[in-house]
């Protein structure tokens, strides 16, 4: 296999690409991760059944969005494709390290430079996926409605199948205008899955942002997920906010903006997920 995503790198890249080792790594717990050493230099190698193509063509057009907009570093793609009976995503390979002084100071002014880039209706060119979940990108000229159907009733409907009872969704979902009566989101470029274990930083400090659900939306959408498993570093936020200030009303939609991640986590892991989305549903039904 290995010689076959050479040659199809050699294209790639219009000169030889010969292989060298393999080895595994870090890479999440959904794809087989492998850093491809090659006479070109080395390669991050995302690998995993066939079906799964959809979801490394939305990685990569997610990533490419983010590397065009030249505001925070994130890999490189350079070709997904069956190879081998697999579908196989190539990835700029960058060593990671943790935080140096200030690198979440950058982290934050950066992502509020991402959140600038905006569009004119709330969705994305194509669908994705939120870990292994399909995430319906369908456009929208209206924030509350894109996040009413292709979010929250999106989730719900998921949810319910695999036997969870939302009490009070209906009285949410009928309810969300209430918590943007005086706040009018952007569609601003998401990262759209930005917890810790999607950023990092490289081997001069610089931010790195890799594995997007990307999407136009609001942009707190992605801030509230930061804080899902206990926050990045309050450097971060106060370089964020003071570079992109964040409206009042964050405290109350962050809520609102988790539950989707937390209904999302209940589909794909179950336990205790399904009871901090109802005790959010409960939360936000006080709110209302």
């Amino acid at each position: 296999m290995w010689d076959t995503i050479c040659k199809r790198l050699s294209q790639k890249l219009g000169k030889p690409v010969d292989y060298r080792s393999d080895r595994s790594i870090a890479g999440g717990c959904i794809h087989n991760a492998q850093a491809l050493e090659t006479s070109q230099g080395m390669f991050f190698v995302k690998i995993n059944r066939p079906e799964c193509l959809p979801v490394f063509e939305g990685e990569a057009a997610g990533l490419k969005a983010i590397h065009a907009t030249k505001t925070i570093r994130c890999p490189k793609v350079y070709l997904f494709d069956l190879i081998a009976g697999q579908a196989v995503l190539i990835l700029e390979y960058i060593p990671m390290q943790g935080a140096g002084p200030g690198g979440m100071t950058a982290m934050g002014q950066q992502l509020a430079a991402l959140h600038k880039v905006t569009n004119n209706s709330f969705g994305w060119h194509i669908d994705n996926n939120i870990g292994l979940t399909p995430q319906d990108n369908s456009e929208e000229e209206a924030w509350i409605s894109f996040f009413r159907i292709h979010r929250l009733e999106y989730q719900i409907n998921l949810c319910e199948k695999k036997g969870l009872s939302l009490p009070g969704k209906e009285e949410v979902l009928n309810g969300l205008e209430s918590f943007f009566q005086d706040y009018e989101p952007a569609p601003s470029l998401l990262h759209g899955d930005l917890w810790g274990g999607n950023v990092s930083f490289d081997s001069e400090g610089n931010p790195i942002v890799f594995d997007p659900a990307c999407y136009f939306g609001d942009r707190e959408a992605d801030l509230a997920f930061t804080e899902m498993f206990g926050g990045f570093t309050s450097d971060f936020y106060e370089a964020y906010n003071k570079a992109f200030p964040l409206h009042s009303g964050y405290n109350y939609r962050k809520k609102l903006y988790n539950l989707y991640h937390e209904l999302n986590h209940y589909y794909l892991f179950g336990g205790g997920y399904g009871r901090q989305a109802q005790e959010t549903v409960r939360f936000l039904q006080n709110v209302l």
